[in-house]
């Protein structure tokens, strides 16, 4: 066991999980997929290294009990190289979801089920274009499409978090880099690439409640935000693994104006946005403050 986990267990570094166990597109010697677990560290803006872990699995033995075991496999090396437990284990399919649960609850993990695993869906993107195409076994050419996601009808966001007031707003990414130096009681901060330009305006939404902010904050945590979406002239929250959010109906220029916002911050600043709450647009502290990311999932 390595130094920094040895003594005082405070000392070990901690971060929630994000895993994704799944087939891949590549085919063992015996004819059948590649089944993988991948797990990494969630990320924040301190730019510390993530904690990853991969294993492969025999295709006959895609179930919880193997899961369990590599489960308990990636705690012990993870605590050997200096990590506490995670709180959280995040996972985004819904098809995987029980057999995830069955597996965690036996070595003493919380399954939350959410869309916001963007080091994971990161760290995915860069396998299927660095990794699997040299893999002997790589199934080249075009694949039969994945399964359409499920899309839930989106339902107004509920009475006790929608505030008394909310404004859509901007933020300079050079000012959003500063964010950990921010006061905010619950927040969900990101990683920022460095080539992307600090002048870029990082679009979001802000929430205002002079009585209930910080019990808005809690209750919006507790949902797993993951991006807003423009649809038509509504706008969305999506959360959760597959849950859609009704937040308000804008008027129709203003809807233009913030998808676009939205659009350019997919091409020029990885996806970026946020959700932030206060408790007047005045207040320089933030109940909650979420950087949300849109992309592919």
């Amino acid at each position: 066991m390595g130094e920094t986990s040895s003594g005082n267990p405070n000392l070990l570094r901690k971060a929630d999980w994000e895993l994704d166990f799944y087939s891949r597109p590549i085919l063992e010697s015996d004819g059948k997929k590649r089944w993988e677990l991948l797990i990494t560290s969630t990320q924040d803006l301190t730019g510390r290294e993530a904690f990853r872990w991969e294993k492969k699995c025999p295709a006959g033995e895609v179930n919880s009990i193997w899961l369990t075991a590599a489960l308990q496999e990636a705690l012990d090396d993870a605590q050997r190289k200096g990590w506490n437990q995670p709180m959280k284990l995040r996972c985004w399919r819904t098809s995987m979801k029980t057999m995830i649960k069955k597996a965690a609850s036996k070595v003493g993990l919380e399954v939350v089920p959410s869309r916001r695993t963007y080091s994971l869906l990161d760290w995915l993107i860069e396998r299927e274009r660095d990794v699997y195409p040299n893999e002997e076994g790589y199934m080249a050419g075009p694949l039969a499409p994945p399964p359409s996601p499920v899309t839930s009808i989106p339902l107004p966001l509920p009475e006790a978090m929608r505030g008394d007031a909310w404004s859509l707003a901007t933020i300079p990414l050079g000012m959003l880099k500063e964010a950990q130096e921010w006061t905010i009681e619950f927040n969900g901060l990101l990683p920022i690439k460095q080539d992307i330009d600090e002048s870029i305006e990082i679009p979001g939404l802000r929430l205002f409640s002079k009585k209930r902010a910080l019990a808005l904050a809690g209750r919006l945590g507790g949902l797993e935000p993951s991006k807003l979406v423009i649809e038509g002239s509504k706008l969305l929250l999506e959360a959760g693994q597959e849950d859609a959010w009704l937040v308000t109906d804008l008027q129709p220029e203003q809807a233009k104006t913030t998808q676009q916002s939205l659009v350019n911050s997919r091409k020029n600043a990885d996806g970026l946005h946020f959700i932030a709450i206060q408790t007047t647009p005045e207040d320089k502290s933030f109940a909650g403050f979420w950087m949300l990311r849109d992309i592919p999932s």
